[in-house]
């Protein structure tokens, strides 16, 4: 369809041009698809969990100390040719269980702030300390 602008008032082609402008926006912001959904309050976000990293190498943990918030995921990497644990001296505050040479396990910080000494307890004289904060 074609439009005469130059036999229009200047008011009229201002309009026009404008309503051109809108269809073209409105066409170029409808994505398709259905409208995005924000996660529900009782299901935690990926964002609001983060992940650390204690690494087990030469039979020590490595850092030794480690700061995470409450409820955060805590990776454990053993680098050794030995099972090692992550274990708590607080009871039923975390422990990985035996983790095998070369292997990865996880643990979940307690939601409790509050510092909490770990060992390994098959190698006792391997010591770490986690805060939780």
């Amino acid at each position: 369809m074609l439009v005469r602008l130059r036999s229009r008032p200047p008011h009229m082609v201002l309009t026009i041009a404008a309503l051109c402008m809108l269809i073209v926006l409105v066409g170029c912001s409808s994505s398709g698809g259905p409208a995005p959904t924000s996660p529900s309050p009782s299901a935690p976000s990926s964002a609001s969990v983060s992940e650390e990293r204690i690494v087990i190498k030469d039979f020590r943990f490595e850092p030794v100390d480690l700061a995470v918030a409450p409820g955060a995921r805590v990776s454990v990497v053993n680098e050794d040719s030995a099972s090692h644990t992550v274990t708590a001296k607080a009871a039923d505050a975390f422990d990985t269980g035996t983790v095998k040479g070369g292997e990865t396990a996880t643990f979940t910080a307690p939601p409790a702030a509050g510092t909490y000494r770990y060992v390994c307890s098959i190698h006792p004289s391997m010591t770490g300390t986690l805060t939780v904060r």
